[in-house]
């Protein structure tokens, strides 16, 4: 039987990414995925994904940004894919909110071409919204949309270019660990002298069976999609990645413009009802999309107040919704990628390579503390 210099378990984003950066580095790999390619069961499907340098208050988020977005640009070139588009991000909260300080403060340090809007120039740049005078902004220049479905097929198709192995519609049954972890599914098994586990929403079902327990909770999300009263006036040539934080109690509300759909904006609450992955459709959103509406009808005056479509997606969270990007504590040649709380994917390039520098034994080019599996011990 062959051995694989490493198996990754799990073809979303971020082990695509991983397996992507293995391959790479000369690694023989095998990237196994439980559902038939392209799905749109776990958190990595869908079209659009936010994109922006910066992170308040996190400067190791910012730091790996830079150089994701150095990474988007190159799988871009070497797959011959527009996987960005620059729209740039509004941010918009009270004077003094934790958002508009921590923003400009990280944009500051990280010399990172900002706008600041004090209440009366949001109000005369952006007459599509309504807010009072208490509430300013900030343009981070950088962001944009990242199209996430052609990100995804972008990292499988290079890997496979690149001599990986992929096989979809496997699910993985148990985990034998050892020297060489053996890998069963529904259709055989594997030996790999490295394991990958980046499982998504499925960690909080496959981890504890290998000792791992994690605080996570599985959160289903209501991709909600408004018509727009007047075509284009949230289109991408002219409205940003919208942010504010706080927006609905403790939760955040983010907004696409208008690219998915013709004449469809995409706004979405950053939270949900918590669920198990396998039924996901059991869970009651009712109280996130009336929130939603209420959002909309008083900020968004140039949008229909029931969404058009709505869609779902699925997010894995932490307590301090900070990733796991670790070793398992007694198998060293086994590594967990989880916890990805909804702002995982504008990283993925980072994440694939520091995973893949722990499997092969490599200083992480960044330090990992955050992201340590112990912490949750402390």
């Amino acid at each position: 039987m062959q051995t694989y210099d490493c198996i990754v378990v799990g073809a979303g984003i971020e082990g695509s990414s991983t397996a992507y950066n293995l391959v790479k580095n000369g690694q023989d790999t095998l990237l196994l995925e439980q559902f038939p390619l392209p799905h749109s069961r776990g958190s990595s499907h869908g079209q659009s994904r936010i994109t922006r340098m910066a992170y308040g208050g996190d400067d190791y988020y910012t730091e790996m940004m830079i150089e994701a977005y150095k990474l988007w640009e190159e799988l871009e070139n070497e797959s011959g894919t527009t996987l960005y588009k620059k729209t740039g991000l509004l941010a918009v909260g009270k004077t003094g909110s934790d958002l508009i300080d921590g923003t400009m403060q990280s944009l500051r340090k990280y010399s990172i071409p900002y706008t600041e809007l004090d209440g009366r120039t949001l109000r005369l740049k952006y007459p599509m919204l309504d807010y009072p005078e208490d509430f300013v902004g900030v343009e981070d220049h950088s962001g944009g949309v990242l199209f996430a479905d052609k990100s995804l097929a972008a990292f499988q198709s290079e890997f496979v270019k690149h001599g990986g192995i992929l096989h979809d519609n496997e699910p993985m049954i148990d985990v034998y660990p050892g020297d060489i972890v053996t890998v069963k599914t529904n259709k055989g098994s594997y030996r790999g002298r490295n394991l990958v586990l980046t499982v998504g929403p499925w960690a909080t079902k496959v981890l504890p069976s290998l000792g791992v327990h994690l605080p996570l909770k599985t959160l289903r999300i209501s991709v909600l999609y408004w018509k727009e009263k007047t075509p284009g006036i949230y289109g991408a040539e002219t409205f940003p990645i919208f942010l504010e934080d706080y927006a609905i109690g403790e939760y955040d509300i983010y907004g696409l413009p208008s690219l998915e759909y013709p004449g469809l904006y995409k706004m979405c609450l950053h939270s949900g009802p918590e669920i198990d992955p396998d039924r996901r459709d059991d869970a009651d959103s009712t109280w996130v999309i009336d929130n939603v509406k209420q959002f909309v009808a008083k900020h968004f005056p140039c949008l229909e107040q029931h969404p058009a479509i709505i869609e779902t997606c699925i997010y894995t969270n932490t307590p301090d919704h900070d990733f796991v990007l670790d070793r398992h504590r007694d198998w060293k040649n086994i590594v967990i990628g989880a916890g990805f709380s909804g702002h995982g994917f504008k990283l993925s390039p980072v994440v694939g390579k520091v995973l893949s520098e722990l499997v092969m034994q490599k200083t992480p080019s960044y330090q990992l503390s955050h992201f340590r599996i112990d912490r949750f011990n402390k």
